[in-house]
This record gives C-alpha cells, structure tokens and sequence, in this order.
C-alpha cells in the first residue's frame, strides 16, 4: 500500500480491479473509494467481488436508501422492495452498518456529495473501524471525490479502469444477442471493420456504447460500418461539451498531400497497430507517440495532422492552449488537466497542437509562471501517458522552443518539412486545379511549376485562387497566362524571409528526418 504527500492511501494497481478490491478488503481497508463515472459496471463488479469473499452486498443512495441486493433481485419487479428505515440519510445508514456489525460489502453510490458534513465524515471514519477487524468494506463510488483531510489516511482510492476491448467485444455480442430477440439482425462486419469499430468505442462508458449500438442496429437492420461513425458521433458530441478541445471531423486524406514520401511511409509502417491493435502488442509494439513536424510556414504540416486521423480512421482532437487561460489562480492549469483528461478518455485518438512554440515559448514570466507551469505539466506527460493519444505538433520556429521539450522520448520522431521540390509543386498545381474543375492537362505544368519556384504548398494555392477571382471578374476562362501573372505578382516567404528559412534548414539538416 502507499501513500501520497497529503497521506491518502492508494493501491498499487494490477490493472485488474477485482484483484485490487480483494487485496485492500483483505488488507483490512475498512473504506474505499472507488472512482468511476459508470455505476452500473461498479455495481456488477462489486457483487462480483462479493460473491467472491462469499459476503453480502448492501447498496446506498440518497433516493432508496440501504438495501440489501439479494433482497432487491428477489423482490424485482413484483412487490415492495425492502430497505432499511430512514435510510435515505447517510448519518442513518452509516450507524445501521455500525450498529449491525455484518461482515458484507457496502456500496455507498454518491456518498461523496455528503462529506463535507462533519457529521458524516465522522459516521463514516466509526463504521469503516469496525472493518478493520473482519472481513468486508465500505466502499464508496462515484466521480471525482473529495476526501476530507480526517479521512484521507483511511480511506484507500482505486480508479476503475475504462473498459477494455473484451468488454466491449463482449457488449457488441450481447446487444446482438439481446436485439435478435425483437427484430432480424444482420451482421456486415469483417474483422477489420470490428476491430476497428471496437476500437471507436474506447472512451465511451458501456452505457454510452451500448446506445451507439442500439442506435445503429435498430436504423439499419444491421452492424454494418454506421456504428464507427455513431460512435465518433458520440465522442464528438462528449468534446463538445466539454468545450476545451476542438473536435475536426476526418476530411483531408493522404492523397490530398503532395510529396511527403518520408513522412507518409513513417504512418504507414504504424497503420497496423491502429487495425490490429490486439496483434501489435502481441509483437511488442505500444501504441506510437507522436511526430513533431518543423518546416517552412505553408507547406501542409497542419494538413498533415488532418490526413493521419483521417487515414488511420480516429477522432482528432484540437488542444489551443489559448483556451486553457482563466484569469483565476490555478484555473489554467486545471483547465490543461482536463483537457489532457478527455483526450485519453477518448483514446485513440490523435492530438493536434498547431504552432506550439506560440504556446510554450522560451521565456514570458509576464503571465505570472502559468505557462512555465503548464509547460512542465505537458512534458512530463508526453514522456509518461498511458493512454493511446497521437500527439502532431507543428511548430514553425523552432528557436523558441525550449531544449528539453524536442529531445528524444518526447515524440517519436521530428520531421523537417521543406518548400517543396519540382515534383511536389508538380502534384499541389494539378491538386488545386482539380479540386476547383478545371483539368490540367488544359494548361503548361512545367511552365507553372517552373514560375512557382521557391513557392510553398499554400502560396501556390492562393495563387490559384487569386487568378481564378482576376478571370471570373474579367468574365474569361482561366489560362496558364492568368496564372503565370498571379505567380508573378507573388513574393514568396522564401524570398521575404530567406534568411530566417535558411536558418532554419541548417539547424534541421543534423537534427530532424525529411518529410518528403
């Protein structure tokens, strides 16, 4: 058993919770909290465990009171269920468990809300005592619950973990199971497309799963491949709410990338995890880390991040610090906690952090040491998460980043994106030209690739864009002439800013991977 700073007991975890119960019960914890948002499943594991020590369950809440759960199952639906007097009152229900000295297990479902009352904080410390004798627990259960200071040193905390893969394979068949029952049920799933939707659900409570699926069987008739976009439907709808991280639905692909041959086989080699994420770790594989992507500004690092959730068919998540900033002391910093909270919660999936050298600069104590602070916190989580979170950070310069966050561990690799070659300005002309209807084989590609030497990805771009705006107001149809001219018109950064670019491609040369 151990302790933290302020003395509250936790237990070791063996990532199987009804272990971890039975060994703080049988090490004489007489109270435990056990942390989790989904109170059905802690109700099923903890008669479980109950049935385990051979003990019996008694169930709390301040709408039914105490109850004794073989009693409630056996009453079901027809007749009245019995319940302990008064005991809709935690100082009553508390004393009951006291006062009857039953060796049982004691589920108290939102006891936490009640714990700044003194009155309960005491009750509760008297009748987890008696535990400490025989065999059985208090064991209370909820979200994020503040343990008085009089109670932190008795009081063990155990977070349950999310469900796993085998719980949710096994809801999928149970909700198969159940619904065949009412309705013709098909199943058009290969493996691939299972594995892929059992990983969508991660993050969702079983619950929350539960209903994507219902939802999406009871619409079509079927499981079919509507049930992955149901579920990122629903963790969607969860980022929403809330509200410090954006959620980008999955649009740009790989194919809307020119070039970047380095960095696209990099992903490719790593797709497999994503569809055989149960194989991979059989081969020893963790789930990958992240990239780093440096370069020039313009020349698609940001679409990047949009084609690696794309092509590997996971939500991706926007983290700007900028939304983290509260004027209140400490609720910056609780702000970051949370997002970084949701992201793994909703895991896998990939986090984009745009321009992270506007986040965590090098200097600026003008904020009182917030971002210094928040800095610290992000590092030592990207060097310990535990959750399957794709970190892409973009970042264009790197001078104002601090040494520590680029250094190996923290990404799996650093990629320098450049201004792209004859080839790539080759593929991003006949990219925009296509995508605005207009075929390209009507035009001089050389001579247009030539004219745009120098250019990145997004000044070609706007080039495009800015003839087809001259055309359309002279009423005539755009010609490699009219593009030539835009080009022409154009001062790419290359030029304007060739000595911070040059910089910046001698400091990647020795220190970072090319991306194309």
């Amino acid at each position: 058993m151990e302790k933290t700073a302020a003395g509250e007991a936790t237990a070791p975890s063996t990532s199987d919770p009804l272990k971890d119960l039975e060994l703080l019960i049988r090490s004489r914890y007489g109270a435990i909290f056990l942390e989790s948002v989904e109170e059905v499943r802690t109700t099923a594991l903890l008669r479980h465990l109950a049935d385990k020590l051979g003990l019996p369950m008694f169930t709390w809440s301040c709408t039914k009171g105490l109850r004794n759960l073989a009693e409630v199952e056996k009453a079901g639906s027809s007749g009245e269920i019995p319940f302990v007097y008064a005991s809709q009152d935690p100082v009553i229900a508390l004393g009951h468990t006291e006062e009857a000295n039953l060796p049982a297990v004691y589920q108290f479902q939102g006891l936490g809300a009640f714990l700044d009352d003194k009155r309960v904080a005491a009750k509760l410390a008297d009748a987890a005592e008696l535990f400490t004798k025989g065999p059985g627990a208090l064991i209370l259960t909820g979200p994020d619950v503040e343990l008085p200071p009089q109670l932190r040193p008795i009081v063990a905390t155990l977070k349950l973990p999310p469900p796993g893969t085998p719980e949710y394979r096994d809801l999928v068949q149970q909700t198969l199971r159940d619904l065949s029952q009412r309705m013709n049920v098909g199943m058009q799933l290969t493996d691939s497309d299972l594995a892929q939707l059992l990983n969508s659900l991660r993050g969702l409570t079983l619950m929350e799963a539960g209903k994507v699926l219902t939802l999406a069987i009871v619409e079509t008739g079927c499981l079919s491949r509507d049930a992955i976009g149901k579920a990122l439907e629903a963790k969607k709808a969860i980022i929403e709410r809330e509200g410090l991280l954006e959620y980008y639905p999955a649009e740009a692909a790989m194919g809307d990338i020119a070039d970047l041959a380095g960095l696209k086989a990099w992903l490719a080699k790593r797709r497999g995890i994503i569809t055989d994420p149960e194989g991979a770790r059989r081969s020893g594989l963790s789930f990958p880390r992240g990239v780093l992507l440096l370069g020039v500004q313009g020349c698609g690092k940001s679409l990047c991040a949009k084609a690696v959730a794309s092509e590997w068919g996971l939500p991706l998540l926007k983290l700007d610090p900028s939304n983290l900033y509260n004027k209140y002391v400490g609720e910056s910093e609780h702000n970051f906690q949370r997002a970084i909270k949701t992201a793994e919660q909703m895991a896998p999936v990939v986090l984009w952090i745009d321009e992270i050298e506007k986040a965590f600069a090098q200097g600026g104590d003008e904020d009182g040491g917030v971002s210094q602070r928040i800095f610290g916190t992000f590092l030592s989580w990207l060097q310990d998460r535990q959750g399957d979170v794709f970190v892409v950070a973009t970042a264009n310069n790197i001078q104002r980043l601090p040494p520590e966050f680029i250094r190996k561990g923290r990404f799996d690799e650093i990629f320098f994106v450049d201004l792209p070659n004859e080839e790539a300005r080759r593929a991003i002309l006949e990219i925009h030209l296509k995508k605005r209807g207009k075929d390209p084989a009507r035009f001089d590609i050389p001579a247009l690739v030539r004219a745009c030497e120098g250019f990145s990805g997004a000044e070609i771009e706007q080039a495009v864009v800015s003839a087809l705006y001259t055309v359309f107001a002279a009423k005539t149809e755009l010609t490699t002439q009219a593009l030539q001219k835009e080009i022409a018109l154009t001062c790419p950064l290359s030029r304007t800013m060739r000595e911070q670019i040059d910089a910046l491609r001698d400091w990647a040369k020795e220190r970072t991977v090319s991306a194309q």
